[in-house]
């Protein structure tokens, strides 16, 4: 029984440091040409943001955020869906250039009164 988990845990070991020996080698390639992949580093700040993006939206007293769609890339926050009116569109805007790591927002917001 010790055996076995000391098997398991030297397993274990040996896959997080192939994972983390294999995320290093992706991550580090400086030869590749600027702007034609996002590297691992800035994938997860990007999600970050959009998670950081959600959780204030959906904070935020003064929006009605049910149907809005966050994406961010490279920093720029794109929102997309529709709010009741242009005062929510605005506000949801002012509330997302407020979120650390956000360079801008791209605003796509339709004023749509059945929402």
């Amino acid at each position: 029984m010790k055996r076995m988990l000391i098997l398991k845990t030297a397993a274990g070991a040996a896959c997080m440091t192939f994972a983390l020996m294999a995320g290093a080698q992706t991550t580090t390639n400086s030869s590749a040409p600027a702007g034609s992949s996002e590297s691992m580093g800035q994938h997860v700040d990007d999600a970050t943001i959009t998670t950081k993006v959600k959780a204030e939206l959906l904070g935020a007293k003064n929006v009605k955020s049910g149907h809005i769609h966050v994406k961010t890339r490279n920093g720029v926050v794109s929102l997309t869906g529709s709010v009741p009116s242009a005062e929510d569109r605005d506000n949801a805007k002012q509330v997302v250039e407020g979120v650390s790591g956000v360079s801008s927002v791209k605003n796509h917001l339709k004023v749509s009164a059945a929402s």
